[in-house]
């Protein structure tokens, strides 16, 4: 088989860039032609199976394309294997919107679902989107208002009252802080929406486009095949507490025996 390669043409181009477009990577026109464009969707797709990144289609890409995205291998099944103590209507609820986020966001590769599995049963084990509880580390106690302590927290962008309150945690992932809900809300094409209604990030449906990009802020990075994890820098605002990051791994160790979607 004729490698397809930067400058390359015709049918078998047009039937690749369809093929890319279809699992969320964007090739650019779909027009037969094998421009820059395509060369980075192809670079995308083979980062995200674990294939050598070279930009070229060759028979493993080509093979690798043809078969089903790694999320229409999940199923409300496997995944309460993760989840023993959820009820499993959440999951069939709300997983669908997880899988689509993930697709559209081209997250969809195993390590990614993994890890936003592992997330989401670390920080919202009832595979709900939820507001996050007051406490001792976000509320001073008989102080002037719940969340007071996030109020003038500067790495999350708050600027004072009512920001600790207004941008508390939401979400599978618990999206927090002005600057994070500023970032991904421009990121969604919503604008200003989730700064202006804060509640907008506790929505799926909202939430299926907000959340996989900051889940893949805290994403660890992989080293195939050994699969050992390196968390980000401490300066992520979004990076886990210490207890957070033992709790996550520990899910996202716990997945991979499980063997939730085939391997490529």
């Amino acid at each position: 088989m004729t490698l397809l390669v930067l400058g390359s043409s015709g049918a078998r181009v047009t039937a690749l860039q369809q093929r890319l477009q279809q699992r969320g990577f964007d090739p650019g026109a779909i027009n037969g032609q094998f421009g820059a464009a395509t060369e980075l969707a192809v670079k995308a797709f083979q980062n995200s199976v674990g294939l050598r990144v070279d930009g070229q289609a060759g028979p493993n890409t080509i093979a690798a394309l043809a078969l089903p995205s790694v999320t229409s291998n999940v199923t409300p099944d496997l995944v309460a294997q993760m989840f023993p103590a959820t009820p499993r209507l959440n999951i069939q609820f709300h997983l669908p919107f997880v899988l689509k986020a993930l697709h559209d966001a081209a997250l969809a590769d195993k390590s990614m679902l993994l890890m936003a599995l592992g997330t989401i049963r670390a920080e919202t084990a009832s595979f709900l989107p939820i507001d996050e509880f007051e406490s001792r580390f976000n509320t001073t106690p008989g102080g002037p208002h719940p969340f007071d302590k996030y109020d003038y927290m500067t790495e999350l962008g708050n600027q004072g009252p009512p920001d600790g309150a207004n941008f508390k945690g939401r979400g599978f992932v618990q999206l927090t802080g002005r600057a994070n809900y500023t970032q991904f809300s421009t990121a969604i094409g919503l604008a200003d929406q989730l700064v202006q209604d804060p509640d907008l990030a506790g929505d799926p449906t909202s939430l299926q486009e907000s959340w996989p990009l900051s889940s893949a802020r805290r994403r660890t990075r992989f080293s195939r095949p050994s699969r050992t994890m390196t968390w980000p820098a401490p300066a992520d605002s979004l990076t886990p507490a210490p207890m957070a990051c033992r709790t996550l791994r520990m899910h996202f160790n716990a997945a991979i025996p499980l063997t939730l979607i085939p391997c490529r």
